[in-house]
């Protein structure tokens, strides 16, 4: 059965890459023989396109989708080019193109802008919002789900609205704010419930609810207002009130989802019967879906589940499924913890080799996700599994045997020159003996007794030579082994002093990169505080005065509209909102600069220019501003005051202080610009002599963790401010590795100083 199955998926695909190929053909043969260009042309290209994306063709899809715009703007037909840019950023999404599906998506809200599609609009905005978060890019998915919102509420769309809501809370549960993530959520249960046919969005926003509970730190359950013992009991009442719908509408993959997450739920509050069946359940149905992702999660609970309970062959399967789904579904979050849990498994079952393999399998997908701390997991790892030991010491063996090879080859030497020279005396022996034996025949009779005497000598000698010689050789042999012993005692205890330095040195090292990275990660963490501090005070300054402006303009336009008002009053009701616009301007600017310093790769443009051109435009500029009030604006910067900075932001840092000297100095006040030039950097000085500013708010300004965004003062004509202004001048000098500071004028006023390298 198994194989007629596969054989039969096999043919099916052909058959569906066959029929998709023979569209194609007939569209470009129907393409190629229409040779008018019409709006029948630009639908043809349209089904074109449209049967590539299909077949997953990326090169003949720019082709096409870029024949169909092209005629389509000079048809003015924008719906077809709006579609199409929509349609390729949808193909790009998908291949996880990003950069192309962004451009094509702008593009497609462009083209619907011209033919007044806002549904459309806002459906482009939530595709953007989705793949912003996917990257993730928070603060942009937030920005374009926002606008969707904001379109679907003028639509009067609250269905598409709601999963805007459901989106943005995702974001919010993403970075760890479970309390704000709870606020859309329950915005969007509202509008499901409100609003008939919409089981399934009651169904995912209860999911979405329970998990927001079950995840949430405790700071979070206390704005949540909730408890941590009670966590589970809400988390649990959602989970089963989404599953009883789910059950309803016979939603297969919401029903896993919910029944993973209530064994979870029963899994941390000891119910392991309860836990064990609901995930046996939660494998079963995702078991037949086509969500692979839910399916291997479902796998991998249940794994983690069976290792905690010390079911280590349960658990290996489990694991050992999860890792093969996620890899062949290029889910590589997944394949990580189960290469992980694999490896911790294996450990346990002192399995050292598959336990190492899994766990570099495990490093290297953490590095296709993060990137970062390879190095250290990887160390520690393979300590414990102690294999680099057992190589070091084979290392050390082998060396002990090359020694030993060519002692042995040194003593066969020096035997073979010892048997040379005993055949040399042997040789001597004879020509004694032959002597002896003339000498014997000559005086036979006389050295008869001699002969016997001498025989006898020669076998004493002959044995007492032989006894020496042994002798001899077990004094070697005794001194040879001495030799040998010594010198694996001496190889012994160097590898045990070298392995002992060897490990103390990697412990030592470990330890101060761990508090190197806790210092690093404490101070990203206090920045990453101050930046939230300060985007809430920028968001209560935009969000309290934009409404000023908007207002006068509504106003001012009723005004106009009835027609009835006097030229003075029209002047001056202008006037005014003339100054709200340029304070709005300003403050959008300064919130806009601010915002593009914080984004991630923004990066000044240093260059060698001349500063006093940045201050007389800076000065031109504002001259009208001062010429207001009365005020004398002096710029005593010399001509080729040369420093190293970004033009634009050099500009910026300029006229905010120069724009604040004017609103705090007093009608008739004078305020000047200067330079003083040394070797190494050059210092502009701005110097006014207005109300000046107070021991405490200079003490503030000048220490490094300065924090001014939000806090303003109205200057002495009432002028308004937003405080970003000096927050993006010390921003900025920053970035362009110069200094800031601020001082108390000897009489009144004060004078900002800018430091910047020559």
């Amino acid at each position: 059965m198994l194989i007629r199955f596969f054989l039969f998926g096999q043919s099916s695909a052909v058959a569906q890459t066959t029929a998709q190929q023979k569209r194609l053909d007939s569209l470009l043969i129907r393409n190629q023989n229409y040779n008018r260009f019409d709006s029948t042309k630009v639908k043809i290209l349209t089904e074109v396109y449209r049967q590539y994306i299909r077949m997953k063709d990326a090169d003949h899809v720019d082709d096409y989708v870029d024949r169909t715009i092209q005629l389509s703007q000079q048809l003015k037909l924008n719906a077809f080019s709006a579609i199409a840019y929509y349609r390729r950023g949808l193909f790009y999404h998908g291949r996880t193109n990003y950069i192309k599906a962004e451009a094509d998506y702008k593009s497609a809200i462009i083209e619907y802008n011209l033919v007044k599609n806002l549904d459309m609009i806002a459906g482009t905005y939530l595709n953007l919002g989705a793949m912003y978060a996917s990257i993730p890019d928070y603060a942009k998915s937030l920005e374009v789900n926002q606008k969707a919102i904001a379109i679907y509420e003028k639509l009067g769309n609250d269905l598409d609205m709601a999963s805007c809501y459901t989106n943005i809370s995702s974001i919010y549960q993403d970075l760890g704010k479970a309390s704000q993530s709870l606020i859309y959520l329950q915005m969007a249960l509202k509008v499901f419930t409100e609003n008939e046919g919409n089981e399934r969005g009651v169904a995912v926003v209860h999911n979405l609810i329970g998990s927001a509970y079950f995840d949430a730190s405790k700071d979070e359950l206390m704005k949540m207002g909730t408890t941590v013992k009670d966590r589970l009991k809400v988390a649990l009442f959602n989970f089963e009130k989404s599953l009883t719908i789910a059950e309803s509408i016979n939603d297969n993959g919401l029903i896993a989802s919910n029944k993973r997450s209530i064994g979870n739920v029963y899994h941390e509050t000891g119910e392991n019967e309860l836990a064990l069946k609901s995930y046996q359940r939660a494998i079963q149905i995702s078991k037949v879906g086509d969500d692979k992702s839910l399916y291997a999660d479902c796998l991998f609970a249940l794994g983690s589940f069976y290792q905690k309970q010390k079911d280590y062959e349960n658990a290996l399967v489990l694991y050992s499924s999860s890792y093969d789904i996620a890899n062949q579904n290029s889910l590589l979050e997944i394949q990580k913890r189960s290469a992980f849990g694999l490896s911790d498994i294996y450990e346990g079952l002192n399995k050292y080799d598959e336990a190492l393999a899994f766990y570099k399998e495990y490093i290297t997908i953490k590095d296709q996700i993060f990137n970062k701390d390879k190095e250290r997991e990887i160390t520690r790892r393979q300590m414990q599994i102690d294999f680099g030991f057992k190589e070091k010491d084979y290392q050390f063996k082998q060396k002990i045997t090359d020694i030993e090879l060519q002692r042995q080859v040194l003593l066969a030497k020096q035997q073979q020159q010892e048997l040379f020279l005993k055949k040399q005396q042997l040789a001597l022996s004879d020509k004694e003996k032959t002597l002896q034996r003339l000498t014997f025949l000559k005086k036979q009779v006389d050295l008869e007794i001699d002969r016997e005497v001498q025989k006898n000598k020669f076998e004493r000698a002959k044995l007492q030579g032989k006894y020496e010689t042994s002798l001899r050789d077990k004094q070697i042999i005794k001194q040879e082994q001495q030799i040998k012993f010594d010198w694996r005692v001496k190889i012994f205890l160097t590898v045990a002093i070298t392995l002992v330095l060897l490990t103390a040195l990697v412990i030592f090292l470990n330890q101060r990169k761990t508090t190197r990275l806790n210092r690093i990660i404490s101070t990203q963490k206090r920045e990453l505080e101050q930046l939230s501090r300060v985007k809430d005070r920028i968001f209560s300054v935009v969000s309290h005065d934009m409404r000023t402006p908007v207002n006068s303009i509504i106003s001012f336009i009723q005004l106009l509209e009835a027609g009835n008002i006097e030229q003075a009053k029209l002047t001056k009701y202008a006037s005014s909102l003339r100054n709200n616009l340029t304070y709005t301007s300003t403050m959008m600017e300064n919130l806009l600069n601010w915002a593009a310093s914080q984004m991630q790769g923004f990066n000044p443009y240093l260059e060698a220019l001349d500063a006093s051109k940045v201050v007389v435009e800076v000065v031109k500029s504002l001259q009208d501003q001062a010429n207001e009030k009365g005020i004398k604006l002096h710029n005593k910067v010399l001509e080729q005051t040369k420093c190293k900075a970004d033009a634009n932001m050099l500009s910026l840092i300029i006229r905010n202080l120069v724009s604040n000297a004017i609103k705090f100095t007093a009608v008739n006040g004078e305020i000047s610009v200067s330079s003083i030039t040394s070797l190494k950097n050059i210092e502009i000085k701005i110097t006014d002599n207005g109300v000046g500013l107070t021991t405490e708010q200079i003490n503030h300004f000048n220490k490094p963790g300065y924090l001014g965004a939000g806090v303003s003062s109205l200057g002495t004509n009432n002028e308004k401010g937003t405080g970003l202004g000096l927050m993006l001048c010390r921003t900025f000098v920053g970035l362009m590795e110069g200094n800031i500071k601020v001082e108390q004028n000897t009489t009144k006023g004060t004078t900002f100083t800018i430091s910047l390298p020559c």
